[in-house]
């Protein structure tokens, strides 16, 4: 048996790990699109290190992109094994990845339209919105602690990490000449207290875990809780400036976190009286996807929604599908506040949000997530002087603030509570995947400290042997 790391080797996306047992079955878990790597991006997307034909199963830690966005082009270029995964994040992933296909072809589409009269050959996109609807019929949903026999060598169990609704720990038991091993995979890992989620579900013993690190080396902020940090913001920007708060955020996650803690700011009767603008299609399409798998919330929510239906409406709140809608807001001269995608402010109508915003005093951009170092709110959390927005320079005289407790990744506090279900001399190795290479070697050392005695850094496309 052995295990090649194809993506999420020391950078943060790409998720792709492939087991391979003696008997020559295949086991993917996650496939993920590398995203925000500048050049070096179509390289990695277009390259599998591996052929889709030879794959038997793939196994799905949960709906982000980084993990799921090469499911289309894996099914175009031949699997055609099941895809496992739990419930809402087959869900979610459906949507993300329709809307993934829709922005590259359209994308493609305005590409070509130069090319041609360039007299240069047309690109294609990664794969098309009839690919993600050729790969959802593999779709088999999964239940957490439900173990799933895939046949006699492969046994599957899921178990709740926390990160977004559906984000699943994957639990293997592989056999192999009359032994059995068990590998745990991670996926990516959340926060214990969690508002709204479940904290990450204890896991049986594994022989190999596969673990991010995304914050390994650092621990996040302490607030007392979101609802009371966004409202300082809100009433220095909205009231006391009468400006526009702009917040890039999250369709699958951060967007929902953000409507609950305006929501518990309206149940307080603290809620600004303002306009409150959820301005991306697929942020309310994800809304209510995560609505229909409420019963995957915590208790505290289960206990809230006796005498509030709707944990993530309030008054004011509106949601903006249509792109016009969407350019009116940014002539709109009333304080507001406004949560857009992406996240990371690299894509998607906050981008222009944030280009009609950032030279006025009175407006604040709010970064509430983790950023790729070469992404727009990467370079927003650096204060500059000014930006390149769209391949124009603005000058930055909105106020840039960020709220780092709002991470969805778990910290290195978290990441120890997480593995503290493992005995240490039972585990045999330990993968290290999804960070950047310097957390990754302090969170090693964090590893061999508490007993961990053979923790690796895989290189891209490296291969290791499962004794």
């Amino acid at each position: 048996m052995k295990i090649t790391f194809h993506g999420a080797t020391k950078t943060v996306t790409g998720s792709k790990h492939l087991i391979t047992l003696a008997n020559g079955k295949t086991i993917l878990l996650d496939c993920g699109m590398y995203q925000g790597l500048s050049a070096d991006t179509p390289e990695l997307n277009s390259y599998f290190g591996f052929n889709p034909k030879d794959i038997n199963y793939l196994i799905l830690s949960h709906a982000h992109i980084d993990h799921s966005g090469l499911i289309p082009k894996l099914v175009r270029d031949g699997f055609c094994g099941k895809i496992f995964g739990t419930p809402p994040t087959l869900d979610l992933t459906e949507i993300l990845l329709l809307n993934s296909a829709y922005i590259q072809e359209t994308d493609a589409a305005y590409v070509n339209k130069i090319r041609r009269s360039e007299g240069k050959k047309p690109v294609q996109p990664l794969y098309s919105q009839d690919d993600v609807r050729n790969s959802i019929p593999l779709f088999e949903p999964v239940e957490y602690k439900t173990p799933y026999f895939v046949d006699d060598d492969i046994e599957i169990q899921f178990f709740d990490v926390g990160h977004i609704i559906g984000s699943a720990t994957t639990f293997l038991k592989l056999k192999e000449n009359n032994r059995t091993t068990s590998i745990a995979f991670s996926g990516d890992v959340g926060r214990y207290g969690d508002p709204i989620l479940k904290s990450p579900q204890r896991f049986p013993q594994a022989d190999y875990i596969i673990i991010e690190s995304t914050y390994g080396n650092k621990l996040h902020d302490e607030v007392d809780s979101y609802s009371d940090v966004l409202k300082k913001h809100i009433t220095k920007t909205c009231i006391g400036k009468r400006g526009k708060l702009i917040i890039p955020a999250f369709s699958v996650g951060r967007t929902q976190e953000l409507l609950f803690a305006l929501n518990e700011l309206e149940l307080r009767n603290e809620l600004p009286n303002i306009e409150y603008f959820v301005d991306s299609p697929l942020s309310i399409e994800a809304t209510e996807v995560v609505k229909k798998h409420a019963k995957y919330f915590n208790k505290n929510v289960q206990k809230l929604f006796l005498f509030d239906n709707d944990v993530f409406d309030f008054k004011g709140l509106h949601y903006i599908k249509d792109a016009e809608t969407s350019k009116k807001l940014n002539s709109k001269k009333e304080p507001c506040v406004i949560i857009s995608a992406s996240g990371m402010a690299e894509a998607g109508r906050v981008k222009h949000h944030i280009a009609n915003s950032i030279g006025e005093k009175r407006n604040t951009i709010l970064m509430v997530g983790y950023c790729e170092a070469n992404s727009l709110g990467a370079r927003l959390k650096q204060h500059p002087a000014e930006v390149r927005i769209f391949g124009e320079k603005f000058k930055v005289k909105a106020d840039i603030e960020e709220i780092n407790s709002m991470s969805a990744h778990a910290d290195y506090g978290d990441l120890s509570q997480y593995l503290a279900c493992q005995n240490y001399n039972l585990t045999k190795k330990v993968f290290i995947v999804h960070g950047e290479p310097k957390v990754q070697q302090e969170f090693k050392i964090k590893l061999i400290r508490k007993g961990f005695y053979d923790v690796v850094i895989p290189e891209l496309h490296q291969s290791f042997g499962l004794k």
